[in-house]
């Protein structure tokens, strides 16, 4: 079972100016014990519903390529990001600026968005969710044209594009992997059985267990090879959680459906948190599944 770390949070020690390297170290550490992918919020501000807005909220891409700098095997992608953010044929050109520069190693994480306040506060529109899961397809689809052979126009309901020209192409073959977060089953989870490679759910067992029966049937509705597509689940681990008991739950994630666990890089010093928690049982881990 594949270990990824989300890191929700740049309130570290020392401030703003220990953020870089604070990062690097824990990019470095991540992919020292073994940790796939390394992920960061899509947000302005930093989430109200958990912290105050106004702590430290770094963009997400930028953050993404300075870590892709400092490491070697280490995959990036944001968990995930708004559909309202960037363009449509930009985020195309971000996600391949990044793939290509990194050797390969980048991937589309993508959502409908949710966060108005950040919208308003920035000036960005915020439309209503029904368009905003419209944005989320046409994107995805636009995304797919710019990764392949036709450099032709796309004509939808919210974008209109002349050109789908998209040079140099991304590394990643045949495209980078897409990864829809979100576990609204009669939408989210349709979209992932239609388009991604990988879908993100945040719940404990029970939960995970019933998406991944829900993301099935969708699955056999459109046609899609279930086994095609891989399931992360975002969970919180107590802090004093041993590694038999993070071993547990992982067994019991893999049970419900999950390939992978995601968990939240947590305290003012990350890499040492990621080497205390997670270093003892990362082979524990390889060996579920």
């Amino acid at each position: 079972m594949q270990l990824d770390i989300h890191v929700p949070r740049f309130t570290w020690s020392g401030g703003a100016e220990a953020i870089g390297p604070t990062f690097a170290t824990l990019a470095r550490t991540a992919e020292s014990l073994g940790v796939r992918t390394l992920s960061v919020m899509d947000h302005w501000f930093q989430m109200e519903i958990l912290w105050p807005a106004e702590e430290p909220m770094l963009e997400g891409y930028t953050a993404l390529s300075f870590a892709a700098a400092k490491t070697e095997r280490l995959r990036f992608r944001l968990l995930v990001g708004g559909v309202t953010y960037r363009h449509p044929g930009l985020l195309a050109k971000t996600i391949t600026t990044l793939d290509v520069l990194s050797g390969g190693r980048a991937e589309l994480g993508l959502g409908a968005a949710w966060y108005e306040r950040e919208h308003r506060g920035l000036g960005v529109p915020f439309p209503p969710l029904r368009e905003r899961y419209e944005r989320l397809e046409e994107t995805l689809q636009i995304c797919f044209q710019m990764w392949s052979d036709d450099n032709g126009p796309y004509n939808g309901t919210h974008y209109q594009l002349a050109e789908t020209l998209c040079s140099p192409q991304p590394v990643s073959s045949p495209r980078p992997r897409v990864l829809i977060g979100g576990g609204g089953e009669r939408k989210t989870l349709r979209l992932v059985a239609t388009y991604a490679d990988a879908c993100n759910i945040i719940g404990d067992v029970e939960v995970v267990a019933h998406k991944v029966d829900v993301l099935r049937r969708h699955c056999n509705e459109v046609g899609r090879d279930f086994s095609q597509i891989e399931v992360t689940a975002l969970i919180g681990v107590a802090d004093d959680a041993g590694p038999d008991d993070i071993v547990r739950e992982a067994q019991a994630l893999h049970g419900a459906g999950a390939h992978v666990i995601v968990v939240r890089a947590t305290g003012p010093e990350p890499s040492q948190w990621l080497e205390d928690q997670w270093g003892p049982v990362m082979t524990r881990l390889d060996a579920i599944g």
